[in-house]
């Protein structure tokens, strides 16, 4: 028998203040069997730390491929943004970059770890491609407050994150990192 997605209820009151969004995102976000609550976690504030019209999850899921986890589409259906969660591959990152006018990672994998991969191939303008990495002890407890129903508060401003969660207050720095080596 196989297994079926798992899916939470997540409310969040979104308070951009470095992109000057300001929401209230009532969200059924699907959680792949395959896929970690850390995953789920980081790709849900993925959506909302991107959150603009047009905004949508992926309809094909994780296992789709050849589209992004999350996208920004204008009203004609153009791909504007290619938001990408984990480590996605210099190969995927190329098409993307050619497929989106912007292009935004959101990972708890190290940042070294996705520059040597991103080293491995040529990336069609690599230096413009945005990369927000998430402490994983962050995320860490953040799941450990997040059941199926549940409601954040999610707060960034001056490049730190607050999400607060069950009565408690988490942080955590988020600043834009880049793919293309540094010039030392």
């Amino acid at each position: 028998m196989a297994l079926t997605a798992t899916v939470h209820h997540i409310e969040i009151a979104l308070s951009d203040v470095d992109r000057n969004v300001y929401e209230s995102l009532d969200l059924r976000v699907a959680q792949h069997p395959s896929e970690t609550m850390r995953f789920l976690l980081t790709r849900t504030l993925a959506y909302a730390l991107s959150y603009e019209e047009g905004i949508a999850f992926s309809k094909g899921g994780l296992s789709a491929t050849d589209e992004p986890p999350i996208a920004v589409r204008d009203p004609t259906g153009i791909l504007l943004a290619w938001i990408d969660v984990g480590a996605p591959s210099a190969e995927r990152l190329h098409k993307a970059s050619k497929a989106a006018r912007r292009v935004a990672i959101f990972t708890h994998a190290s940042l070294a770890q996705l520059q040597k991969e991103a080293a491995t191939r040529t990336i069609h303008k690599v230096e413009d491609i945005d990369v927000w990495c998430f402490e994983t002890t962050f995320l860490d407890a953040l799941e450990a407050k997040t059941g199926r129903n549940t409601k954040l508060e999610i707060t960034r401003n001056d490049g730190q994150l607050y999400v607060g969660v069950s009565g408690a207050t988490l942080e955590a720095p988020l600043a834009r990192a880049s793919l293309a080596p540094s010039a030392e």
